[in-house]
């Protein structure tokens, strides 16, 4: 049972205990949006799947609390590496179904907020649903919770983008300068 610090969940959370223990965890997320309430599936939500099942309709009820308790669930564990396929996303809709556009790009990295950002900047710059489009990077409720939480980076200049070709590293400037906006 997990109880994060300032808890949306009514009496915390069960989290899967092969996960909780593992010395190292390696997850492996799409970039895409989600229609029913998450906003974004990336890293953060991917955790969603280490709760027990007891625990989805809490989740799933809690219209106004549910990306913040996306964000919480994340404090169970911590990633060694988050690797994100962007190759093909949804920009509306999501999870299942909707408007897919071609990403190209595979992001990885150590630090599950800097992934989503980068994710939700790459979003923007493909051109997305308005809850991406209007709303800042670091005004996303699941990315300010878990920043609250201290789950990882807590501000876009903090973000560290690696590319090693030229067309690569043009790209990473043109994501630099939309997560600079937030």
């Amino acid at each position: 049972e997990i109880q994060p610090p300032g808890n949306h969940w009514r009496k915390g959370f069960r989290a899967a205990k092969p996960v909780v223990d593992a010395q190292c965890v390696v997850s492996t997320c799409c970039l895409k949006t989600h229609g029913y309430g998450g906003v974004f599936t990336m890293s953060l939500k991917l955790s969603v799947g280490v709760t027990h099942k007891g625990d989805m309709s809490e989740l799933h009820g809690s219209f106004s609390d549910m990306r913040k308790m996306i964000a919480e669930i994340n404090v169970a564990y911590s990633p060694a590496l988050i690797v994100m396929d962007g190759i093909e996303c949804f920009t509306d809709g999501g999870p299942s179904h909707g408007t897919q556009k071609h990403g190209g790009v595979i992001v990885a990295g150590t630090d599950r907020i800097a992934v989503d950002a980068v994710g939700l900047a790459i979003l923007k710059e493909l051109g997305c649903n308005p809850a991406i489009m209007h709303t800042r990077i670091f005004r996303q409720e699941q990315i300010e919770r878990a920043v609250a939480l201290h789950l990882g980076i807590a501000s876009p200049g903090q973000i560290e983008l690696v590319a090693e070709d030229t067309g690569s590293q043009t790209y990473a400037e043109k994501l630099r300068g939309i997560l600079g906006e937030g």
